[in-house]
């Protein structure tokens, strides 16, 4: 990808708020603050804006420490509750299909587990541009009250005249709600965590954002198969319904013990110095990160791939192994599963920044390509004994973790600056999302025509695709510092002759050429 030279006669400069107009009381960390106009605004060179830039990304007061700790610590408890939606219609699916053995037909199970990916795909893309040109907290409220509402509406869901088909329509709406609020806490919530990160433990940054961001996504499978095995203990198989309802009820929660937090919080300093709100030159954002899009949408399409429809429809694979096919014990087996699958996300989050970011995720693909060939070769022997099938099967999930899982979200949040961080987080999520659509959509006829095994083979074959675009695409940004990345991008903007504002708040500016600074100098 070529480049243009940096031309000194073609700089960035960016504006700030004259002294003049800034007074002893006034708190210049408030976000009520009145934003100034473009013709009060004093010039400053890139050299001087690259060493603010760096020094404001971790110069906090008390008051921006506490709200970076606290940003993070949400973004675990907000995404726990993705996790949890996720994998809520594993067990489901197995109890619509024995409460209604006719109307909960392949389309129809089908139908109501892609509603949320759908919902998924459309909320990673427009909060992912809420995120960038309204604000980190504007899109993280959003996605917090899409979810509550959509989990609402699924624990009431209700058929016409107790109409089945009708019931699973209203789920179908339900879910496709919740799926824009969970699929917006993606680019909300990660590209929030991680700038947060960057600010309180630069070096510590990747390991800090895997435990909150993949790791309590990937807990969020053995806690809904948790919450469905007590309310099944307490309910009895008697009361299939009240089981399915009140684990929906259950994923309510979650979102709203961080309502409150996120109606108050700071945005961190990187988006406050460099959000670009107006006039994004999208075109200019392409033709810098093009390659580092097709390397985070391409594997994550890949990642989920294999992983959603793997996690959706374990519980009915589990099921058609057991002889009995009985749901308690299919449940505990899908418990063992999402344990054995916990420890590659603790492995990612030690080799991060050992192996580097690039390396541990051509890893993981690695292990797609190790343990579904095992699991796809040997199928019929293998599911005969049920402990090694639910292992094998597990550690696959496990190394995917640990790869992809954990890397996915860590790199797209590390590849692109500040200003379209959120946009390009989304993006690559809704990629990846869509590849969860497909893979669940073609899982079932993959079944009924090729075979069970050929689920696993197109895993391994998943697995070498994104070793190779991980490779040439992914770019590994290994303790590097995000302000470093936003400081480039602006120099890059003004080399191209982009000008606009930049920031928001106090912070706000104009970037513009140094013959425009001059002339505006020369004014004031």
């Amino acid at each position: 990808m070529s480049r243009e030279p940096f031309n000194l006669s073609h700089q960035l400069v960016f504006f700030q708020a004259p002294s003049e107009l800034m007074s002893v009381e006034k708190d210049v960390n408030s976000a009520d603050e009145k934003e100034p106009k473009a013709g009060d605004l004093r010039k400053v060179t890139p050299k001087t804006y690259e060493a603010e830039q760096g020094a404001a990304a971790h110069d906090r007061n008390k008051k921006e420490s506490l709200s970076a700790y606290f940003t993070i610590l949400a973004a675990g408890f907000g995404l726990i509750s993705d996790g949890y939606q996720n994998n809520l219609m594993t067990m489901s699916n197995v109890i619509f299909k024995q409460l209604y053995p006719n109307d909960y037909t392949t389309n129809v199970s089908t139908r109501v587990s892609n509603s949320l990916l759908v919902g998924a795909v459309l909320g990673q893309i427009f909060v992912g541009l809420i995120c960038d040109r309204v604000g980190r907290k504007a899109a993280l409220v959003s996605t917090t009250l899409l979810i509550v509402i959509g989990a609402t509406l699924g624990t009431a869901a209700h058929g016409a005249n107790g109409s089945a088909q009708g019931l699973f329509w209203f789920l179908t709406i339900a879910r496709g709600i919740t799926g824009v609020g969970v699929g917006g806490e993606y680019p909300a919530s990660s590209t929030s965590a991680s700038e947060a990160a960057n600010e309180t433990t630069q070096t510590n940054r990747g390991p800090v954002f895997i435990m909150v961001t993949n790791f309590v996504l990937s807990f969020g499978g053995p806690l809904a198969v948790s919450v469905f095995l007590i309310a099944l203990s307490a309910a009895g198989e008697n009361h299939l319904e009240t089981v399915w309802r009140v684990c929906f009820g259950i994923g309510i929660l979650f979102p709203l013990t961080v309502f409150f937090f996120r109606l108050r919080m700071l945005s961190s300093k990187l988006y406050r110095k460099g959000a670009i709100k107006r006039r994004v030159p999208y075109g200019l954002v392409f033709k810098r990160y093009w390659r580092e899009l097709i390397g985070t949408c391409g594997a994550w399409f890949l990642y989920d791939f294999v992983t959603f429809p793997n996690g959706v429809f374990s519980g009915t694979i589990i099921s058609s192994v057991i002889n009995n096919g009985n749901i308690k014990a299919t449940a505990e087996w899908q418990l063992l599963l999402g344990v054995i699958a916990l420890p590659g996300v603790f492995v990612g989050a030690y080799l991060c920044n050992r192996l580097g970011r690039r390396n541990t995720m051509m890893l993981g693909f690695s292990g797609y390509l190790l343990f579904g060939l095992i699991i796809g070769v040997a199928y019929n022997k293998i599911t005969k004994i049920i402990p090694l099938f639910v292992i094998f099967y597990g550690l696959m999930q496990s190394v995917g973790n640990m790869g992809p899982g954990d890397m996915l979200g860590l790199t797209s949040s590390e590849s692109y600056a500040t200003p379209i961080r959120g946009t390009c987080y989304g993006l690559s999520a809704a990629i990846g999302k869509t590849g969860a659509a497909v893979g669940t959509q073609a899982f079932t006829p993959i079944q009924n025509n090729l075979g069970k095994q050929w689920t696993f083979i197109i895993a391994a074959i998943c697995g070498v695709t994104g070793v190779l675009i991980t490779y040439f695409c992914v770019p590994d940004m290994t303790g590097v510092d995000l302000a470093d990345e936003d400081a480039k991008f602006m120099k890059y903007l003004a080399d191209n002759g982009w000008e606009g504002e930049v920031g928001e708040d106090d912070e706000k500016g104009m970037l513009a050429d140094q013959h425009v600074a001059e002339a505006g100098s020369a004014e004031i």
